[in-house]
């Protein structure tokens, strides 16, 4: 009896279960299709992050520079939070998802 991962939730079960302990999805039958979508899912998600963040750094720059002249005020302060928010999750996100990629299938 070994321990394996449970392609949709990711905890480790029993190789001999019939169906995982935590989210009850059947385990017998083809279980390397089911791997691959819960991988192709998870890089669909990280995508989508990375697609928000980018979203938030380019709202920052259209904020902070809005109609030609330097920011004052509350716009600087608004500009500046969702520019780093965003460049920082964008960040963050391109990390996992590089990471994500050389995790093996």
């Amino acid at each position: 009896m070994a321990l394996i991962q449970c392609p949709v939730c990711g905890k480790r079960i029993s190789s001999k279960a019939k169906q995982c302990a935590h989210c009850s999805t059947g385990v017998d039958g083809d279980m390397h299709s089911r791997m691959r979508i819960a991988h192709i899912q998870k890089t669909q998600r990280l995508m989508n992050q990375s697609f928000v963040a980018m979203t938030l750094f380019i709202a920052g720059v259209v904020i902070w520079f809005w109609g030609g002249e330097a920011a004052e005020g509350i716009r600087v302060q608004a500009g500046a939070l969702c520019f780093s928010l965003g460049f920082i999750g964008y960040l963050i996100t391109r990390v996992q998802i590089v990471l994500h990629k050389r995790k093996s299938i």
